[in-house]
């Protein structure tokens, strides 16, 4: 039986592809040990304790991105961690990649012996899949909020009225992420001088214009923003329930209680649960960078603007480009968005000698959501390039609102505004990280 336990670990490691970065593998370590925590895995303390030891002294296993079916769990995954925790595989430590076993010499940490039942406790659940949704879910809630601070700072370049976001407006809507969105907006466009109040620049009996010259109603990539990204907001709510009662439940099998001393044989190490939040997620995540796409094409489409050269161009038309090129980026990556929007959660493929004849993928559909939330943030780094051009164009620095002040001048600390053709994929990266550090 002890032998069994380690041949459960070396067999299964056979995972396939490009590393898992550090930070997903160690949340996919906090979330087994979570598991183990709950005192139903039949571990022993120092099993636990070098569990602990791994995550505090940040040695990371190798883990490959692909091999999990996600039931029984991530098994092949898991194996990986497993493998470090007997001294063999491989570890990433102090940014290199390293032999575990010399690893584990170097801190005075010894391998740890499995006993009986515990190279399958170790191997069996969904912690990688967890893992990767928990870092998926903390930086899809990072974009939604820069999608509420980007909307609003378009509409303050497109000097929009401010019904849209209006609390009665929104209210007469009876869905929680719309209203929530309206209130998030709200909060950041106080004192804008940028946006017009409706009350006193349309509705005020005196009005003699026969004709409209602004328009009344903007296109709805400025004005449906509470109602595109409400659903958004919702569905990241409901992502954070699922993943906070994974992360603190037994996803083991068998099921040991200590209480009764039975054990049971189940299948808490399906992964449907994370598998179907994930692709909402990712769905959710498409339409944000989509409507990014959207308020991208009209900052860069002069007759749609109106007050903008085109593609926010501040040198001289037909001899430099502007932000044209970088409209290909968003573009095409908003287009790979929607295509890996496509479900995981029922592409189920029997194996396992039909013993898995239905599996979940859910480790399969948290890394396409990983993917989908990278891209995001590649269109949405495009986006703010844009608006700071823009304001630069429009010179409404001083009437922006001091949130959107704030966020302007943070960008042009690092992306000065430019009249001159250059290359800028360095300038996308920098923008992107700032879009991750920070939290708005």
């Amino acid at each position: 039986m002890i032998d069994l336990q380690y041949n459960i670990i070396r067999s299964h490691s056979t995972g396939a592809g490009k590393p898992l970065p550090e930070l997903y593998v160690k949340a996919a370590m906090i979330a087994r040990l979570y598991t183990f925590l709950q005192g139903k895995s039949g571990v022993h303390l120092e099993l636990v304790s070098l569990l602990c030891e791994f995550i505090n002294r940040g040695i990371y296993p190798f883990i490959p991105e692909h091999g999990s079916v996600g039931a029984s769990g991530d098994l092949v995954q898991l194996a990986h961690i497993a493998l470090t925790l007997i001294g063999e595989g491989e570890v990433f430590y102090q940014g290199k990649l390293r032999n575990a076993a010399t690893v584990l010499q170097e801190n005075g940490l010894k391998p740890f012996s499995m006993r009986i039942r515990e190279g399958l406790s170790v191997t069996n659940g969904t912690s990688v899949m967890t893992g990767i949704g928990i870092v998926n879910l903390i930086y899809a809630k990072k974009l939604l909020r820069w999608s509420v601070a980007a909307s609003v700072m378009m509409n303050e370049i497109a000097a929009s009225y401010d019904d849209f976001m209006a609390q009665a407006l929104n209210e007469a809507k009876h869905h929680k992420g719309q209203q929530e969105i309206a209130a998030m907006m709200r909060e950041w466009v106080a004192g804008s001088k940028c946006v017009l109040q409706r009350e006193n620049e349309l509705y005020n009996q005196v009005h003699k214009e026969k004709i409209f010259e602004h328009k009344v109603q903007p296109y709805y990539s400025l004005r449906c923003v509470s109602q595109i990204l409400g659903p958004i907001y919702d569905e990241l709510e409901n992502a954070e329930e699922v993943l906070i009662n994974e992360i603190n439940s037994a996803c083991d099998n068998p099921i040991v209680d200590p209480d009764t001393q039975n054990i049971y044989h189940g299948g808490n190490f399906h992964g449907d649960y994370i598998s179907f939040e994930m692709d909402k997620l990712k769905i959710a995540v498409t339409k944000l960078t989509m409507l990014s796409e959207r308020q991208i094409n009209y900052l860069f489409h002069d007759r749609i603007n109106g007050i903008l050269p085109p593609f926010v161009n501040l040198g001289v038309l037909g001899l430099n480009y502007g932000l044209q090129a970088s409209q290909f980026t968003a573009t095409s990556t908003t287009a790979e968005c929607q295509t890996l929007s496509n479900p995981m959660y029922v592409h189920s493929i029997p194996n396992n000698n039909d013993n898995q004849d239905i599996v979940s993928m859910g480790t399969n559909s948290a890394l396409l959501a990983k993917t989908v939330i990278e891209n995001s943030y590649q269109v949405m780094a495009i986006q703010f390039m844009g608006i700071a051009q823009a304001i630069d164009y429009l010179k409404i620095q001083d009437r922006l609102s001091s949130k959107s002040r704030q966020v302007y001048e943070e960008i042009r600390s690092f992306f000065p505004v430019f009249t001159n053709d250059t290359p800028k994929y360095k300038e996308i990266e920098m923008m992107i990280d700032y879009l991750k550090k920070e939290d708005k």
